[in-house]
């Protein structure tokens, strides 16, 4: 396999933070070659006793310093449709943080141009599709013992909402997870969108339109809801419940030890994303490092987060509008199958 894989981190931020150390303490074949975020301090701090670290400020400062040969973009997601082209130029491999690109005419762009290259070069982190309970999920239906799916029902809760989060990104942030996962476990594109919106609940900051209940349609003939509700109070619960002909599956329930004592039984909440999803960021993060040193680029990839980017542009217009909005996607380019 040879030496390190030297990967250039754009973004320090939270998620950044974590594949930093992620990169340095979990992975294997890898090392943190550069990092880049306008924070400098922020990204010093971020790689503080990580050795052969280089920091900038600018992206491509990153892409080009010594010894880099693969990127991971974790900066905010304005920022990907640059950070990808530029990485595609240099014939990099990219591991991206969804969103891809936020707007589909950027994700589009971002499509056709590594369409031209004739090759991947990006995987996308669709992070769910590493998840082990998730994967158990996906087994289950692609096998058929328990019928054609008829419904999705998915849950996806938070404690309480950033500042600054707005009510379309209930839906371009954070169903843009159900979005791609509904996608995969299906393996079906989403066709149109529909968002309901009971009363906003009291927890919620002024404005803000939380909890919603999506729901979308399928070109197989399935149904997929989605309860969304980013202040919630008490922890991160993400669920979904495959409804099938002969059967239902359902993942998410208990995430963590379960205590008994004094008369009462419980199990911890998490509390984060990124406590949940831990093991699917370390696997995912694992084997793209293992494909990339191995010249291969696998799991999700470019048209979906094209995909995603379509169906959660139309789902805001549907939030905003409060009618049915149909998906209509690019025709799929041949890199893609």
């Amino acid at each position: 396999m040879g030496e390190l894989l030297g990967v250039a981190v754009l973004g320090a931020g939270h998620m950044g933070a974590d594949h930093i150390r992620r990169l340095d303490e979990v992975v294997s074949g890898a090392r943190v070659a550069a990092v880049a975020d306008p924070d400098a301090a922020r990204a010093k701090e971020a790689v503080s006793g990580v050795e052969g670290v280089s920091v900038h400020t600018e992206a491509e400062a990153a892409l080009d310093a010594p010894g880099v040969g693969a990127v991971l973009i974790a900066s905010p997601g304005p920022a990907h449709e640059e950070a990808l082209l530029a990485a595609f130029a240099r014939g990099l491999p990219v591991l991206c943080e969804k969103p891809m690109v936020p707007d589909s005419a950027g994700a589009l762009r971002v499509l056709e141009a590594e369409a031209r290259l004739g090759r991947r070069l990006a995987q996308i982190g669709f992070m769910r599709r590493y998840d082990a309970e998730y994967r158990r999920l996906k087994a289950l239906l692609d096998d058929g013992r328990l019928g054609r799916p008829l419904m999705l029902h998915c849950t996806h809760r938070n404690v309480s909402s950033p500042p600054g989060f707005t009510s379309a990104m209930l839906i371009d942030s954070s169903v843009s997870h159900e979005i791609d996962a509904a996608r995969w476990l299906l393996g079906q594109e989403l066709t149109a969108v529909t968002v309901l919106r009971p009363h906003p609940s009291s927890g919620a900051p002024a404005g803000l339109l939380d909890p919603q209940f999506v729901v979308f349609e399928t070109d197989g003939g399935a149904l997929v809801d989605v309860e969304v509700f980013v202040n919630c109070g008490f922890g991160y619960q993400v669920r979904v419940e495959a409804v099938c002909e002969a059967g239902s599956a359902r993942v998410g329930d208990e995430h963590g030890v379960r205590v008994t004592a004094r008369g009462s039984a419980g199990t911890d909440v998490p509390q984060d994303y990124l406590v949940r999803f831990a093991d699917a960021y370390d696997r995912e993060v694992q084997d793209w490092v293992d494909a990339t040193r191995r010249g291969r680029v696998t799991g999700p990839t470019a048209w979906d987060g094209y995909a995603a980017s379509v169906v959660a542009e139309a789902g805001v217009r549907a939030l905003e509008d409060g009618t049915r909005v149909p998906v209509g996607l690019a025709p799929r380019p041949a890199l893609y199958g």
